[in-house]
Parts: structure tokens; C-alpha cells; sequence
């Protein structure tokens, strides 16, 4: 029962780390076009983080609880990809590349659980569906951010460039909203899966019995908390280096990332909200030329994105191991 306790801290551990990890996706658009101040953003998004599970479904967290069988691995697993992926995470943070947080917890998952048990705790099928959408969620997130843009300039050809932006930074908060309510709701949803996972491991819970209301509550908190606090380094990269945004291409860029978070929450899809807004402010800043996009920076995301789930596999295929000798 000590170490069940030991895995959730370090689910919540987690979730606190993923918010300030992630913040950035939250907040970096409408901080760099200046609409809101650094602290008013984490404040808008950490709220809109919290109160996300009012809003969408479960279908996400019963996603991930399903990547490897609960009735094969052990809580050594759980926690080796915990430790795994929280390593990951700080590791990024700190070089400020946006990677997944939701990816790096899957490969930690898969490569702990072949440790433990070989390829057949693993639900090859959900994990198919989760790496399909590294390449469709920042597409997805392009083209319609690319499509969102060319509307809103050619509706506003006749205006002035003063007046567009004075509508736009209202706008933009509307957008920035949803794009963290988006983030909580499909984010958050990652780490209740897994405390679930290990509570089924435990013979505490069952495979049909519901995400109980505490999960849901510490997990939206844990996020909300580490939005609140933020992860500045990643700001920087987000809303400075891949493109310069105005106010109404930050409001395009949000609002497609948004839309993109809904659909893939509502039908269970846990994907990055660093794929989706990272891809969403390259179409934003790709409908005023190749050159407006500084594909240098992009071409560094992009190799955190590929080595996220091999390397965090290989983590914690080794931590499994170690954590292993410590238990015996």
C-alpha cells in the first residue's frame, strides 16, 4: 500500500510539472502580442485549467489507463514511466524545448512495461493512436490556424491595422481561454488515467468502475497549480523565436489549437498541447510568407518531438530494472 501511495505522489508530482512545463502553450501567444501581462495569464489559463473537467468527458484518461494492460504490468512499471517521464520533462524545461508531456509519459509506459512483462502488456493499438497524432494534431493545428488567418485578413481588408488590433486583443482573450481549458481538459486527463491504472493494479478498482472524484480533483489542481507557477524558459521559444505574432494571428493560433484540443478530448485522443499550439503559431506565422516562420527553431522541436517517446522508453526501461533490485 506504501508504494501505491509513493506512485500517486508521483502521478501528482507529475501533473504539477506537466502544467509548469506546459504552461507556456497556454499563455505564450497572448504574452508576446502583449494583451495580458505574464501574471494575469497564468492566472487566466490556471483557472481555465481547473475548471476543464466540468466541461469534457473522461474519454481521455480511460485512453491512457489502456495503453498497457493493468492486468500484466505492476506499480514498478508506473512508476519507473513516472520517474522517466518527469526526468524528461525537467530535461527540456530546462534546454526550453517544448516536447510532450503526454508523449513522454506513453513511451515511459511501453518501455517499462516490456521491461517488465515483454510486448504483450503493451495495447499496441492505443499506442498507434497516440503516435498517428504526432504528426495529424500540429498539422491539424497548421492548416487550420493557416485557414482561421486567411478569413479573419480577408473580412478585414477594409479596416485599419490600429482598429483590427484593438478588436483583436479582446478577442485574443476569449481564444487564450479556450485553448487552456482545452489543455486541462485533455492534459490533465493523462495523469488521472494513471493513477486509475495503478489503483486496478492494486485490486482497489476495476477496469468498469468510474475515475473517482478525488483523481479528478487532485489531477485538474495539480495542473492548474503548475500552470499558475509557469514555465518561462518555454515561453520565450513559443511565442518569440518560431514566429512574431500580432494580436489577431495570436488570436488565430489559439483559437485553431483550441478547436483542435476539443475534438481530439471529446473523442479521446490524448495529444500535445506543444504539438498542437506549436504547429498552430507556424500557420499562423506561414500565411505571411516561408521566410515569416524561422524553421531553424521549428527543426529543433521537431527532433524533441521524435526522440520523446524512444528516449523516454529507454529511461524507463532501464529505471524498471533498477527500481526492480531496490523492491526485491
Amino acid at each position: 500500500m506504501t508504494f501505491l501511495y509513493i506512485v500517486v505522489a508521483l502521478v501528482i508530482i507529475f501533473d504539477f510539472i506537466n502544467g509548469f512545463h506546459d504552461s507556456a502553450n497556454s499563455i505564450a501567444t497572448v504574452v508576446s502580442t502583449k494583451v495580458l501581462s505574464p501574471i494575469a495569464a497564468v492566472c487566466m489559463a490556471s483557472f481555465f485549467n481547473f475548471v476543464a473537467f466540468l466541461i469534457f468527458p473522461l474519454n481521455v484518461a480511460t485512453t491512457m489507463g489502456n495503453v498497457v494492460n493493468p492486468d500484466i504490468i505492476n506499480l514498478a512499471v508506473i512508476a519507473a514511466a513516472l520517474i522517466s517521464a518527469i526526468s524528461w520533462n525537467l530535461m527540456t524545461w530546462w534546454f526550453g524545448l517544448p516536447s510532450s508531456s503526454s508523449h513522454t509519459l506513453v513511451g515511459g509506459l511501453v518501455g517499462a512495461a516490456v521491461a517488465s512483462s515483454g510486448w504483450s502488456s503493451v495495447m499496441i493499438t492505443a499506442v498507434i493512436k497516440i503516435v498517428v497524432f504526432i504528426v495529424i494534431a500540429p498539422v491539424l493545428g497548421m492548416v487550420m490556424s493557416f485557414m482561421i488567418s486567411a478569413i479573419v485578413i480577408y473580412f478585414a481588408r477594409n479596416h485599419s491595422p490600429s482598429g483590427i488590433d484593438k478588436h483583436f486583443r479582446r478577442l485574443q482573450l476569449l481564444s487564450a481561454a479556450a485553448f487552456s481549458l482545452g489543455h486541462g481538459g485533455n492534459d490533465a486527463q493523462k495523469s488521472m488515467g494513471i493513477i486509475w491504472a495503478a489503483l486496478i493494479v492494486s485490486g482497489l478498482a476495476t477496469k468498469h468502475d468510474p475515475i473517482a472524484l478525488w483523481i479528478v480533483l487532485s489531477c485538474q489542481a495539480a495542473i492548474a497549480l503548475g500552470t499558475l507557477l509557469g514555465g518561462w524558459r518555454i515561453v520565450k521559444t513559443m511565442g518569440q523565436k518560431i514566429t512574431k505574432l500580432k494580436p489577431f494571428e495570436g488570436f488565430c493560433a489559439e483559437s485553431a489549437g483550441a478547436i483542435t484540443l476539443f475534438v481530439a478530448t471529446h473523442f479521446g485522443i490524448p495529444v500535445s498541447t506543444t504539438h498542437v499550439i506549436t504547429g498552430a503559431i507556424m500557420g499562423a506565422g506561414a500565411r505571411k510568407g516561408v521566410s515569416a516562420v524561422k524553421w531553424g527553431v521549428s527543426l529543433k522541436i521537431f527532433w524533441a518531438w521524435i526522440l520523446t517517446i524512444p528516449v523516454s522508453a529507454l529511461l524507463s526501461f532501464l529505471i524498471y530494472f533498477l527500481l526492480h533490485l531496490i523492491i526485491k
